[in-house]
């Protein structure tokens, strides 16, 4: 699966840097590995560097950057790589905050 379309870099071309928003940035890709529980929610690209900037949720939820390689190299734990949700709908690092407090609750 190709993670980063030409469609989707322009479209982080066009929303551009969004460190000043915090919480109120827009989360334009969200990447998952399908066989554990990592998702990485990008609200800004960086062409240049090929690196990603956004919400990050693995061992615990915090922001930082990933690049697109390290993203297309990596497998999880069964060997399955990491894929993009073909179905996001962009939303505020704040709602994917509170989404992720529901699903914690739930559980």
């Amino acid at each position: 699966m190709l993670l980063l379309t030409k469609a989707l870099e322009a479209r982080f071309a066009s929303v551009g840097r969004q460190e000043e928003k915090r919480d109120e940035a827009l989360v334009i890709a969200k990447f998952f590995t399908p066989d554990s529980s990592w998702t990485w929610f990008a609200t800004e690209f960086d062409p240049e560097y090929r690196e990603f900037f956004g919400l990050v949720v693995g061992f615990e939820a915090e922001l930082g950057y990933f690049s697109l390689g390290e993203l297309e190299a990596s497998k999880g734990p069964l060997g399955l790589p990491i894929e993009r949700d073909l179905h996001w709908t962009e939303k505020t690092v704040r709602e994917v905050r509170a989404d992720l407090e529901g699903i914690e609750s739930a559980a």
